[in-house]
């Protein structure tokens, strides 16, 4: 999430932890420069200094916060999407993505059953409620407005 510090662009996200890391550090952390950037399709009217201010208030309460290896659904910890998810949705009540439960995703991919016994061993939180990357970024309450 891009947000401004003094006139200056910044990348709300949850690494280490929550924290507001520069655009352009951000940029070149990535792979090849490449980023896509989108925004509401409908911001002109819904991101109005009003609302701007809520999603403000929502992501200063997050600052800090370690990152959820887990992606366990509390705010104790948070992970990427996660982090976006619950500033929208608590500020302006807008869910960008559908949310899912672990158990949908395809956990007999080698990598994915890897990840998952590193992770939790043979007790898998099948129910634990996640919103997904991609859930986010083929919301079709997105546009994309940059890309490189």
């Amino acid at each position: 999430m891009i947000v401004l510090r003094e006139k200056k662009p910044y990348v709300l996200e949850a690494a280490k932890t929550v924290r507001a890391t520069p655009l352009a550090d951000w940029i070149a952390r990535g792979e090849g420069g490449h980023f896509i950037v989108k925004r509401l399709r409908d911001a002109d009217t819904r991101l109005t200094p009003a609302a701007l201010g809520l999603i403000e208030r929502e992501a200063r309460a997050f600052l800090g916060r370690e990152y959820d290896t887990a992606f366990e659904w509390s705010d104790d910890r948070l992970y990427c999407s996660e982090l976006v998810w619950k500033i929208y949705h608590r500020a302006l009540g807008i869910d960008i993505g559908q949310l899912q439960r672990i158990r949908d995703f395809n956990l007999a991919d080698p990598v994915v059953a890897a990840v998952m016994k590193q992770r939790y061993g043979a007790a898998v939180p099948l129910d634990e409620t996640v919103i997904a990357p991609a859930a986010m970024f083929d919301s079709p309450l997105l546009t994309m407005i940059a890309q490189r």
